[in-house]
C-alpha cells in the first residue's frame, strides 16, 4: 500500500516507518526538516519536505494514498516559551488543514493520532487540542473512514523531570500518591498504527494505547533505583505554585495554565474515564524497560554536566 506518515522522524515516526518499510509497504514520510530527507531515505521511504501549514502541500502529497497517518504536536505551531503563540488556534489550523488536503487528494482511509482525553472538551488542559482536531476530522465525509487512536501519558514526557531530580532530589507536580494511571512507550504506539493499518477500515473507531499501569509513587521508586537514588519521592504541591514556577522561568502562559489543568485531571482520575471504559491490551514497554532509558539519560547528563 502507499502510506502517507506526518510526523517526521520522531519518537513514533521512525519506528512506524520501519516497520511499515519492512512490510513492503510504499511509504512517504512528511517533514518540515529538509536536513531529515537523508535519514528518512536510509528507513526505506520517501521524504516529503514541506509544513503542515501549506494545505496545498498536503493535498498534493497525500494524492495517490491508500493511507494517511494524521498528527499534530505544540512543536509544529512554536515552543512553549514563547508568549505569543495561542497553540489552540495554531493547532486547529492544522487540523483543518488535513481535514483539506484528504477531501481534495481524496483519501478514503485515515489514521489519527490523538490522545486519552480527546473525547471531552473540557477539563483536559492544554490536550483539548487532541479533541479539537478529532472534531474536524468527524465533519470528512461519511465514506472517509477514520481510526483514531489515543495514547495515554508518554513515559519520555518524564525525561523533563531530570533537571528537577538534579535540583531538587524528587520529582514536583501537582497530583501524586499510589492511584494507579497508564503510560506507554512511543515504540508500542507505532506498533499499534502499524497494526491498524493492516486492518480493514469502516467507519469512525477509537482505539486506546497503554503500556503500563503505574502510580506515581512507583514512578518515583523505579525510576530512583534505576538512577541510584532509592529514597526518590514524588512531591505534590499546589497547583498555584506549580503555576507561579512555571510562570517564572518564562512558559507561555496558556500552556503553563494547560498542564496544570491537565495533571489535575490525572490526580483526580477524570481524565481516565473513557480509558476505563475502553481499557485496550497493555504493551509490551513496562515501567521497568522504560527505567533503563532514564538512566541513560541521567547518566548522559552527568557526563554533559562534567
Amino acid at each position: 500500500m502507499n502510506i502517507v506518515l506526518t510526523g517526521s522522524l520522531g519518537n513514533i515516526g521512525r519506528p512506524l516507518t520501519e516497520t511499515l518499510a519492512a512490510k513492503g509497504h510504499a511509504v512517504t514520510v512528511i517533514s518540515s526538516d529538509p536536513l531529515r530527507r537523508e535519514s528518512i531515505t536510509r528507513l526505506g521511504a520517501k521524504a516529503a519536505i514541506g509544513k503542515l501549514q501549506d494545505a496545498d502541500f498536503l493535498a498534493e502529497t497525500f494524492t495517490g494514498a491508500d493511507i494517511v497517518y494524521l498528527m499534530e504536536t505544540m512543536e509544529a505551531v512554536g515552543g512553549m516559551f514563547d508568549p505569543s503563540i495561542d497553540f489552540f488556534s495554531g493547532i486547529a489550523a492544522i487540523g483543518r488543514n488535513y481535514k483539506a488536503a484528504v477531501e481534495r487528494a481524496g483519501v478514503k482511509r485515515v489514521i489519527h493520532l490523538s490522545s486519552i482525553g480527546a473525547h471531552t472538551d473540557k477539563g483536559t488542559g492544554i490536550i483539548r487540542f487532541h479533541h479539537d482536531v478529532e472534531t474536524i476530522l468527524r465533519q470528512l465525509p461519511a465514506d472517509v473512514s477514520i481510526k483514531f487512536i489515543r495514547p495515554v501519558s508518554f513515559y519520555i514526557n518524564l525525561f523533563s523531570a531530570i533537571p528537577q531530580i538534579r535540583a531538587q532530589g524528587m520529582i514536583v507536580s501537582n497530583y501524586g500518591g499510589d492511584a494507579k494511571e497508564p503510560w506507554v512507550s512511543p515504540a508500542d504506539i507505532a506498533a499499534v498504527i502499524a497494526e491498524e493499518a493492516g486492518k480493514p477500515f469502516a467507519g469512525r473507531t477509537v482505539r486506546y494505547v497503554a503500556s503500563d499501569e503505574v502510580s506515581p509513587n512507583e514512578i518515583a521508586r523505579v525510576l530512583g533505583e534505576a538512577i541510584g537514588m532509592p529514597g526518590l519521592q514524588w512531591r505534590a504541591i499546589p497547583g498555584q505554585e506549580l503555576l507561579e514556577q512555571w510562570l517564572s522561568i518564562g512558559f507561555n502562559e496558556q500552556v503553563a495554565r494547560g498542564f496544570i489543568e491537565l495533571q489535575e485531571s490525572q490526580g483526580s482520575g477524570a481524565l481516565y474515564e473513557d480509558y476505563e471504559r475502553h481499557k485496550p491490551v497493555l504493551g509490551k514497554v513496562k515501567l521497568a524497560d522504560f527505567a533503563k532509558d532514564f538512566a541513560e539519560a541521567w547518566h548522559n547528563t552527568v557526563k554533559s554536566i562534567d
